[in-house]
């Protein structure tokens, strides 16, 4: 084609998770119901974390922001998904794409490393509990939550920008339900070795330095727990981040199995089935399990229902 015939595309076609006629409605009432339990769990921990007189720990307030960071991952990606399984021109603009995209990165990197985060706390308070609220003072969480943001809005602007600065100017139909970085490149009509590059240093980068945080801290806090010669001791220490190695098993090897599964083997289709898991199962189940293997949550949460003006922190002046 000829230069001069290209024309620059402003809309692109999500294809959804499925594009079988038969499957849309049973899809859309599954993605409801995740979505409906990512909204009430997440604003659960939210809220718990934020009134609960006894909640008002390190850990808690990391936890806090994950359940920040789950909610605005599937809130991101779901309502638009959700209305497109109702709708025959599953358009999206060229920039509320580019919004989506940005927004989802955010989210992200955001959650990993808030996850290495916390696997720091929970290293902190096992392996040095006389100096735990010295080392993670109110100050230090909040440095931490606040370089976790700046660095993953950095992330998600620099990457959208390369992204969106070559030309998509041939199809507009994205093999995803969702718009992101490799689906969006494969359409693009000019060079891509720059943000695929970006792309890929990026994601890198940052998985390797959040995933050498957790190994080392978990490597410690195993370490520590077999010096501990009680089983009842090993038990308790065990179970103050047994909920955390849970929701970081979950997360890191949905990412690992994209990372490293075979080229021949990689498929567009298997990435959006591992996209589905991270963007929209994984933000509803960290409430489940933090809550379901977590005491102190599950008695905040009974404190709130039989005493609600007891389990409120008091304000400060």
């Amino acid at each position: 084609m000829a230069p001069g015939n290209l024309t620059q595309v402003t809309e692109f076609v999500l294809m959804g998770v499925s594009d079988s006629p038969e499957l849309q409605i049973p899809l859309f009432l599954v993605f409801l119901v995740i979505y409906g339990l990512t909204v009430a769990g997440n604003m659960g921990i939210i809220t718990l974390t934020s009134i609960d007189s006894q909640l008002q720990t390190p850990m808690y307030f990391f936890l806090r922001h994950l359940a920040i960071i789950n909610l605005g991952n599937s809130t991101v990606i779901a309502p638009k998904m959700l209305v497109n399984f109702f709708i025959s021109k599953k358009t999206i603009s060229y920039y509320g794409c580019a919004a989506q995209l940005g927004g989802f990165l955010v989210c992200i990197v955001a959650e990993i490393f808030m996850l290495a985060a916390m696997a720091y706390d929970r290293y902190v308070a096992i392996c040095n509990p006389l100096r735990y609220m010295v080392v993670v003072s109110p100050q230090i969480c909040l440095l931490l939550v606040s370089l976790t943001y700046f660095h993953s809005l950095t992330t998600a602007l620099t990457v959208s920008s390369c992204v969106f600065s070559v030309s998509y100017c041939s199809s507009n139909v994205i093999n995803h339900f969702y718009c992101d970085n490799i689906p969006l490149l494969a359409l693009s009509c000019s060079d891509t070795y720059i943000p695929e590059t970006a792309v890929f240093t990026f994601s890198g980068t940052n998985l390797f330095f959040s995933m050498i945080i957790v190994l080392i801290s978990y490597c410690n806090i195993i370490l520590a727990i077999l010096r501990i010669r009680s089983s009842e001791g090993r038990r308790k220490a065990f179970s103050t981040f047994a909920s955390h190695m849970t929701a970081v098993t979950v997360f890191y090897g949905t990412l690992l199995f994209m990372y490293l599964q075979p080229r021949t083997n990689h498929s567009l289709n298997t990435d959006k089935m591992a996209s589905v898991f991270y963007t929209l199962v994984i933000p509803m189940l960290n409430p489940l399990i933090y809550s379901l293997r977590n005491k102190d949550v599950k008695d905040a949460l009974k404190r709130l229902l039989d005493n609600p003006r007891q389990s409120i922190k008091p304000m400060s002046v």
